[in-house]
């Protein structure tokens, strides 16, 4: 067993007005499965990147242990995938490779294929098998399933849950849960790291969470009392000393007593008061508000918006695609990566991919779309508003009800984290009032509370909406059917 030490810890990216870190310390065993999560924006990739030492920062970082990193860069992806995994691990032997490629259900026919011409599910798998034949590294594996589709996800979930030695950056939560052990939490203002799976994580913190309330609701009552108390006080001295003038002597001298007695009470009730509050600034300090969100679909004097009758895409696997989308429905588009889900969102904006086949839609359609590549973005917020006709100000509501902070609007969107940039996608989109939305993946990079947002909004309001999403408890709680290609 060896720990990975990190002891007051302390970071801001330089010229930044941010500290990602402020005097944080804990350990982790190098053994665990350890599940890392937290909104968006907070550090996560920032701390790995600390481990690695590519930033300078104040503290203390100890360990003796060898990490990697996924997603692990590589230069020439026009080299034989063998090639590329002989780099990645040079140690290995062939038969090993072999072995680990079976566990994830990848043909051995793939080595002899050009790296670039893997899907993005394969290549993640080839290169986790290889980073796990690098015996004694630990392996820092951020965003996984960004590349997988549900297949995949589930596989890769239990190939992890054989290994050991590892920080998994994820919000995928059934994914967490077939495999980690432990959580490292990135929360408001503290890290803590708990033993158990996702969900036992997750049910513990809404508990703290809870209990935290009705504890801060009970001290605003109390303080509340307490300077009603202190008032009362202040009255009564205030008569009692205008009683004084004119009295005799043996009435001053009780009215003085009286008063003395006065004063000891407001006094012990003014520290009352101060500790009260002292408990009260202690809580809520990592409180995860997730505030809900509005939309204002619009509607379409046609019952069904869109329909497809046996359409085969130019791109996919050339399954034919039959569906009716009506009013209210919350179809889930899903399939393999590759068999073409993109491909018909894209179709039903307008471009020409039908091969055969038919694909209609509702007349006067309006549609919202959300990408599932955030690239296209760069420049200044206020420059993606002007560019869109965005309504500003309920634009930056919608952000900060995601957990944008202010100074995230004076940032370019270049330096966004890739949740963050999703996040300005969605927020346009619940901007705008459209009778479909079409949502790519729109969880990729989200963080677990605007995954719930995302469910409650849809849930109640109910839009008209062709979506692909791989996070399986999300599909389940926000889709009224499917299209499966």
């Amino acid at each position: 067993m060896s720990m990975i030490k990190i002891e007051d810890l302390s970071f801001s990216y330089p010229g930044s007005f941010d500290t990602i870190f402020d005097h944080v310390s804990f350990q982790l065993d190098s053994r665990w499965k350890l599940g890392f999560v937290g909104r968006n924006g907070r550090g996560k990739t920032t701390l790995l990147r600390l481990l690695q030492g590519q930033y300078e920062y104040q503290g203390r970082i100890t360990h003796s242990v060898v990490f990697d990193y996924f997603p692990y860069p590589v230069p020439n992806k026009n080299q034989l995938t063998q090639t590329v995994l002989e780099e990645v691990c040079p140690q290995a032997q062939e038969w090993e490779l072999l072995r680990e490629l079976g566990l994830l259900n990848v043909e051995p026919e793939v080595l002899e294929r050009p790296f670039a011409a893997l899907s993005g599910g394969e290549q993640c798998k080839v290169l986790l098998a290889a980073l796990f034949l690098n015996e004694g590294h630990f392996l820092l594996i951020d965003e996984p399933t960004n590349h997988l589709d549900a297949q995949g996800r589930a596989l890769v979930s239990a190939y992890l849950r054989r290994k050991k030695g590892f920080i998994l950056v994820s919000h995928d939560r059934r994914f967490l849960d077939g495999c980690v052990d432990h959580i490292l939490s990135l929360n408001r203002s503290t890290i803590e790291v708990q033993s158990g799976t996702f969900s036992t994580w997750f049910e513990n913190f809404q508990r703290r969470q809870q209990a935290e309330l009705e504890e801060d609701a009970r001290l605003k009552k109390d303080i509340s009392r307490l300077q009603q108390a202190a008032r009362r006080s202040s009255d009564w001295s205030d008569r009692v000393e205008a009683s004084k003038i004119g009295s005799h002597a043996y009435d001053r001298g009780f009215v003085g007593h009286k008063a003395a007695k006065m004063m000891k009470r407001a006094k012990n009730i003014q520290a009352r008061q101060e500790e009260a509050i002292t408990k009260k600034s202690a809580l809520r300090k990592d409180l995860e508000q997730a505030q809900s969100l509005k939309l204002s679909p619009l509607p379409h004097h046609a019952q069904v918006v869109a329909e497809c009758s046996k359409a085969v895409l130019r791109y996919g696997n050339g399954t034919p695609v039959s569906f009716a989308l009506e009013q209210g429905e919350r179809l889930a588009l899903t399939g393999p990566n590759g068999c073409g889900k993109s491909s018909l969102l894209k179709l039903l904006l307008g471009e020409d991919l039908l091969q055969s086949g038919t694909c209609t839609t509702a007349s006067g359609l309006v549609i919202s779309y959300v990408p599932q590549d955030t690239a296209s973005l760069r420049g200044s917020l206020d420059d993606f508003i002007q560019a869109g006709a965005i309504d500003e100000t309920l634009f930056k509501t919608i952000l900060r009800k995601l957990d944008f902070e202010r100074v995230q609007f004076e940032k370019d969107l270049s330096d966004y984290s890739e949740g963050q940039k999703k996040k300005v996608f969605l927020a346009r989109s619940l901007c705008q009032r459209a009778h479909l939305y079409l949502w790519d993946e729109p969880l990729n990079y989200i963080d677990l509370y605007s995954r719930l947002q995302l469910e409650e909004l849809l849930t109640s309001f109910q839009p008209t909406m062709l979506f692909v999403e791989h996070d399986e408890a999300f599909r389940e709680a926000v889709a009224t059917g499917s299209v499966v290609f």
